[in-house]
């Protein structure tokens, strides 16, 4: 985007540690299906997505999936009503999408369990949502999950419909093609994903239509992808940075979502070579893994262009290594479930020194501080304190839990991240730890994140972790 890249934005000249939302890139209030609509009405026979197994999977065009995810969304108002939840519990299968899309076509909010959980896991989720539907997979790693669901059917009683993964081609047929979708707007909540949040149990934050289309939009154009390119995807789906960032933010930029079930480096590399991979998102740990496999050098990675990192700060050495090995660049990112994904990322052609020392520069639309945590004032540039947002991607709110929505998002729409970091004039963002991980010391606070930093240029360590110890 020409604007966003413009002088004014990347070299602005703050006062303090606040950067005002940028708003001259445009913004768009648009439902999830409307989404998906215009990218099948524009691109009809482009692909959508890809099944990326090793031998070869299914496939959707733009049209069928926008056709696949009206079936569904179809069938699912036979069901269930509009304002409803209905959870997907299982790995990165394809059936995600039509999933997510039907919910969303249907006024309905779709709720990620993670396939790892186990009973107790899942029947906390299910229950904390009041989920009145379940799309689940038989097992997963071992675990029977139909087993799990039967036992903790007597303490859901809100639990109406269990629909199987094996089945579910056969109910998106049950549909009656006359049914009207019934009107969305794009504030409505879209998604609840589970998170532990700043403090205490997992909180359900109610994700809207406007905040997850924009969010991926913004964060895939900053790191690189082009409109048309190829995401592969080895994320876990019910998490952001998979069923968003690659499952929304490929239709946004209207490209090719190849899917892979779990991550594997050397699938990876296959699904690269073959679909012309041009993307991905990747964590450090992945970027090494795939830099150190012996079979790399057998495929053809020439397509991947760039990537973008979480999670944790990439290291200056894994940003060369990937431009010299790769030739991809790295665009690192940084948010919250909270914030409906990421708000802040670097530059693919940041340099070196704000590639790996920095979370970038915010995201249009958002407002970004740095605040005392005691008395919520913004600090001075270059000042530690709490990292804190503004804007359309704060969540509605944690499902069902007031009093927790009102500690993380304060009365003047300021939500609290609980990380710690700092500014620079420019409005590059550093980490430098969690409010709870704070050491104090004679009175100095002491961040662990500095530390780290400092011992992990020793190259005889392969990783670091400073936690602080009651003395």
């Amino acid at each position: 985007m020409v604007a966003e890249t413009a002088d004014a934005y990347r070299y602005r000249a703050l006062e303090t540690s606040h950067w005002p939302a940028f708003v001259d890139v445009a913004m768009r209030e648009i439902t999830l299906g409307d989404a998906l609509r215009e990218a099948a009405e524009q691109v009809p026979d482009r692909l959508a997505l890809v099944e990326g197994t090793r031998e070869g999977g299914r496939r959707w065009t733009y049209a069928e999936l926008h056709d696949l995810s009206h079936k569904v969304a179809r069938s699912l108002l036979r069901r269930f009503r509009p304002g409803d939840r209905v959870a997907f519990w299982g790995n990165s299968v394809p059936e995600w999408l039509p999933t997510l899309y039907g919910c969303a076509l249907a006024g309905i909010t779709l709720v990620t369990v993670n396939p790892a959980y186990k009973r107790r896991e899942m029947e906390y989720v299910l229950a904390k949502s009041r989920a009145a539907g379940l799309f689940t997979a038989l097992s997963f790693r071992g675990f029977d999950m139909m087993q799990a669901i039967a036992e903790a059917r007597p303490t859901l009683p809100e639990l109406r419909e269990v629909i199987t993964i094996p089945d579910y081609q056969a109910f998106a047929e049950e549909g009656d093609a006359a049914t009207v979708m019934p009107a969305v707007h794009p504030r409505d909540p879209a998604v609840i994903m589970f998170t532990s949040g700043t403090t205490g149990a997992q909180k359900g934050v109610v994700f809207h239509h406007t905040g997850v289309s924009n969010m991926t939009n913004f964060t895939q154009r900053r790191g690189g992808l082009k409109e048309g390119g190829v995401f592969v995807n080895p994320m876990p789906m019910f998490h952001i940075g998979s069923l968003g960032h690659a499952g929304i933010g490929s239709v946004m930029l209207r490209a090719t979502h190849v899917l892979l079930p779990e991550w594997d480096a050397e699938n990876f590399m296959v699904q690269v070579e073959r679909h012309g991979g041009t993307f991905s998102l990747l964590v450090p740990t992945m970027i090494e893994q795939l830099l150190a496999h012996p079979e790399r050098r057998r495929y053809d990675l020439s397509t991947l262009r760039n990537l973008t990192s979480g999670a944790s700060v990439v290291e200056a050495r894994l940003i060369r290594a990937t431009r010299n090995e790769l030739g991809a660049t790295i665009s690192n990112i940084y948010g919250q479930t909270e914030m409906q994904g990421s708000v802040t990322g670097t530059h693919p052609d940041d340099s070196d020194e704000d590639l790996a020392g920095t979370i970038g520069q915010p995201l249009p639309h958002m407002e970004v501080r740095i605040a005392d945590p005691a008395t919520g004032e913004t600090v001075p540039i270059g000042v530690e304190g709490e990292i804190q947002t503004r804007g359309y991607q704060n969540m509605i709110g944690y499902f069902d839990m007031p009093e927790e929505t009102a500690r993380t998002v304060l009365p003047d729409g300021w939500l609290r991240s609980g990380d710690l970091g700092s500014m620079d004039r420019r409005g590059f963002l550093k980490i430098t730890g969690r409010i709870k991980d704070m050491i104090i010391r004679g009175g100095e606070n002491i961040y662990p994140r500095e530390i780290e930093l400092l011992l992990s240029e020793d190259d005889r360590l392969a990783a670091v972790a400073v936690v602080g110890v009651p003395d």
